[in-house]
């Protein structure tokens, strides 16, 4: 009989049979390491097939600000890449992640509206919704799951949402697992570690006791590499009895994204612990991720090393991807380190909010107008945006923890104050339709009144009129010189057209760095 060994001295293994997997490659993967940007409607359903195959107990697989860039970057009806990638894997779960009332807005959406976006999704072939409410409102998950389950989404797993701050305490993680195990309409409950905070003895603390309130629920753990710690805890958590682990493949694990599957079932196998997976399958969905890494020069993530400075500002790993590449857009790379110890500040100045989106994103953009406000001879919170000053308000709930009375008295003095405290009117379903048939002289479907509701309408105009996306047919490669440049006008346009479906080109020409737009990509 094999020895296994053990990562848990004197905890009984309480395995209620193999793991199953969730791939987050080109959702979580691609935010945190791509920056939303580098997949798109064919590559997904190039995957899509392996997908299948690998045995998944689902795909994360979208959200609302993926389907929003994918327009924005790749001009793609996002209502095409659900249901392209549903044809490519007829019998995969795709989940969609939401944070409750959102779509494709920081503003929380009118019921209507929410209620219509979670029907268009299931109406094109998403199945699960995760649901990651930042304030652990437990309440207002429960509400959301509901009009999950009477929209058409089959199965809704709701998340218990990790940070480490003052006013969070384990008993909130107990009373939230304990409320969504009692609810008719949530499958499965999972710990959610945005931020990659989690430890392997924090593991040991949470996972029995989130394990022993769900006794006929599956059990999920969806962690970040953003310390280092991720890839140990989740060997911690496999033997503690959690049911479903979430990694990527390939190019889109490690850095700040998830573990890797490829090296996470190598450390299983020596604790001896079953793994329900294709691994055919998985190394053939790495090697196409790589293809897809390798055609648009975007590099793999990386593992990390322990880093505790992660437990100060707490930034999340799809955060940090999205904030390198806005610095970047900017001219303001070296500043990263500047804006991330800033927001540390900023978060306990606002009460200690949990850095998922799209908190994590009010408290990057406040941290960044307060860099820039002190590099220009100006104070901290000189400028407020709106979304922070209406979480101030209470727009998105009551914060957990008090606000710096130097931020309420800022917020108070705001002429937009006034404004923000005007109670927003709902409109309903049928006044939406109405409204629309107005303005555009005729019936609007959903999918299309949707779009023209949550996005500007200069991209609203795009996704509606897009041409189907293109497939993945491989890696192209353009006549290049040694060092990658291309060196002639008809090798430039031969790199350009091996993009899909570019919207924006950094082009370095003698010296000098010019940016092209495309309008209708």
């Amino acid at each position: 009989m094999t020895e296994h060994m053990s990562l848990s001295e004197g905890a009984a293994r309480v395995r209620r049979g193999p793991i199953k997997i969730v791939d987050t490659s080109i959702r979580d993967g691609n935010q945190s390491l791509w920056g939303v940007a580098g997949i798109t409607t064919g590559m997904v359903e190039a995957m899509g097939p392996i997908y299948e195959r690998m045995g998944l107990a689902a795909l994360d697989f979208t959200s609302s600000t993926h389907l929003n860039m994918g327009v924005k970057f790749h001009g793609e009806n996002p209502w095409e890449r659900i249901a392209r990638m549903r044809a490519a894997a007829p019998n995969l779960h795709l989940s969609c992640i939401t944070t409750g009332m959102r779509f494709m807005s920081w503003e929380k959406a009118d019921e209507s509206v929410f209620r219509m976006s979670l029907r268009v999704m299931a109406r094109h072939g998403l199945s699960r919704l995760m649901i990651a409410e930042p304030m652990n409102d437990i309440e207002q998950t429960i509400k959301v799951a509901e009009w999950a389950k009477q929209e058409g989404l089959a199965q809704v797993m709701a998340g218990v949402v990790f940070t480490e701050s003052p006013v969070h305490t384990d008993e909130k993680y107990r009373a939230a697992t304990r409320a969504y195990n009692a609810s008719e309409f949530i499958d499965t409950v999972y710990l959610k570690d945005p931020g990659g905070l989690l430890t392997a003895e924090r593991t040991r603390e949470l996972i029995p006791m989130m394990r022993a309130e769900l006794p006929n629920k599956t059990l999920e753990l969806h962690s970040h590499c953003t310390t280092g710690a991720a890839p140990h805890l989740y060997l911690v958590a496999a033997e503690l009895g959690v049911d479903v682990l979430h990694t990527g493949l390939g190019p889109l694990s490690n850095g700040t994204a998830q573990p890797s599957l490829e090296n996470l079932l190598t450390n299983l196998d020596t604790l001896g612990i079953e793994v329900d997976i294709d691994r055919e399958a998985v190394a053939e969905g790495a090697a196409l991720l790589h293809e897809f890494a390798k055609a648009q020069g975007l590099a793999p993530g990386a593992p990390h090393e322990y880093d505790l400075s992660f437990h100060q500002h707490q930034v999340p790993g799809g955060m940090m991807g999205t904030m390198k590449r806005q610095l970047a857009e900017i001219g303001m790379s070296d500043a990263l380190p500047a804006v991330i110890a800033e927001a540390g500040r900023v978060r306990a100045d606002l009460g200690y909010p949990i850095m998922v989106t799209p908190f994590s994103q009010f408290v990057g953009s406040q941290a960044l107008m307060n860099v820039l406000a002190e590099k220009s001879g100006q104070k901290r919170y000189s400028r407020i945006p709106d979304e922070v000053l209406k979480f101030v308000l209470g727009h998105f709930g009551t914060p957990e923890g008090p606000i710096s009375p130097e931020v309420l008295e800022k917020v108070a003095a705001l002429p937009r104050t006034a404004e923000f405290s005007v109670p927003k009117v709902e409109r309903t379903l049928a006044e939406l339709h109405a409204e629309y048939a107005a303005k555009f002289g005729r019936d609007l479907t959903e999918e299309e009144m949707l779009l023209r509701i949550v996005m500007p309408e200069d991209q609203a105009e795009i996704a509606i009129n897009a041409a189907p996306a293109p497939a993945w047919t491989g890696s192209r490669s353009a006549r290049k010189t040694s060092s990658g440049s291309v060196t002639s006008v008809a090798s430039f346009i031969e790199a350009a057209n091996a993009l899909p479906n570019w919207k924006h080109l950094n082009v370095n020409f003698n010296g000098e760095s010019i940016r092209l737009n495309r309008t209708n990509p």
